[in-house]
C-alpha cells in the first residue's frame, strides 16, 4: 500500500468515526429533550427535523462545541435556540 493510500485509507476512518460521534450526540440531544419535554423521542425527532431541520441546521454544525459541555448546558442551550427559531415540539 502506498503513502497515499494510506493516508485516503486513514482520513476514510476518521470521517466515519466522526460521524459515528455526530450520530451520537444527535441522539443524545434527542433523548434528553424528550427526557426535558415528557415526549418520546420519535415526536422530538419529527420536531426537529421538520420545518427549519434544527438537526441539520444547527446541532449537527454546532457538535464541536455543544458536545464538550455538559448535558444541562446543553439542554438549555438547545431550548433557548428552538426558541429563537421557533421550533415546537
Amino acid at each position: 500500500m502506498s503513502k497515499r493510500e494510506g493516508d485516503l485509507m486513514k482520513e476514510s476512518v476518521e470521517n466515519k468515526l466522526n460521524n459515528i460521534h455526530e450520530l451520537e450526540f444527535t441522539l443524545f440531544c434527542i433523548e434528553s429533550l424528550a427526557e426535558a419535554l415528557h415526549k418520546d423521542g420519535a415526536s422530538v425527532y419529527q420536531g426537529l427535523s421538520s420545518g427549519k431541520n434544527f438537526l441539520q441546521n444547527y446541532i449537527i454544525p454546532e457538535y464541536e462545541v455543544l458536545h464538550t459541555q455538559g448535558k444541562e448546558y446543553i439542554l438549555q442551550e438547545l431550548l433557548s435556540v428552538m426558541k429563537e427559531w421557533g421550533v415546537q415540539l
